[in-house]
């Protein structure tokens, strides 16, 4: 898949050095939300799951994650996903992070518009959401940038990596 200015890539263990990069220089940001960045600054635990990736994209389970690719520097910018939630209905969650020094671009919003219309034109989504930790401010504006309701808060919901209660925000898309 294309947008103007990137490129989301299905995994492969080619760009897994580049994963790692990204997620080396971003780490203190990452890891104040996402709970698995302190298992993935190992060569060997990226290699393992990219190897884990790749194994869900070709069966379809999951996630179906890709990298995000900027066309003009080939730079490694972030990954995006589509995690299966319920294949019946059909219903997908997107979610996403990005490198430490692509902020502020507007690369995340174009991505997520991109895999947004992707699930409801090519897999006939039904409903499409992204969650994200309440204080996440950065994760939400991506999702009401991309025309994503607000439709609940559930309270006490999650623990954030530093242990701390959070609640999460639901955002979501349905097919009209």
């Amino acid at each position: 898949m294309e947008t103007q200015r990137l490129k989301l890539l299905p995994p492969c263990l080619e760009r897994a050095p580049m994963m790692l990069e990204a997620i080396l220089e971003s780490q203190n940001e990452l890891a104040v939300y996402l709970p698995w960045v302190p298992n993935a600054l190992t060569e060997d635990a990226s290699i393992e799951n990219t190897k884990q990736a790749i194994a869900n994209f070709e069966a379809f389970e999951g996630e179906l994650r890709y990298s995000i690719i900027e066309k003009e520097s080939g730079r490694f910018v972030g990954a995006v996903g589509l995690l299966i939630k319920d294949k019946a209905v059909p219903y997908f969650e997107i979610g996403y992070w990005l490198r430490t020094s692509a902020y502020g671009c507007g690369y995340m919003t174009e991505a997520v518009e991109r895999l947004t219309a992707y699930a409801f034109e090519e897999l006939h989504a039904n409903r499409v959401e992204i969650t994200a930790a309440e204080q996440n401010t950065q994760s939400r504006a991506v999702a009401e940038r991309c025309g994503f309701e607000f439709e609940c808060l559930k309270k006490n919901e999650r623990r954030l990596p530093s242990g701390e209660l959070s609640h999460t925000v639901v955002y979501s898309k349905i097919a009209v």
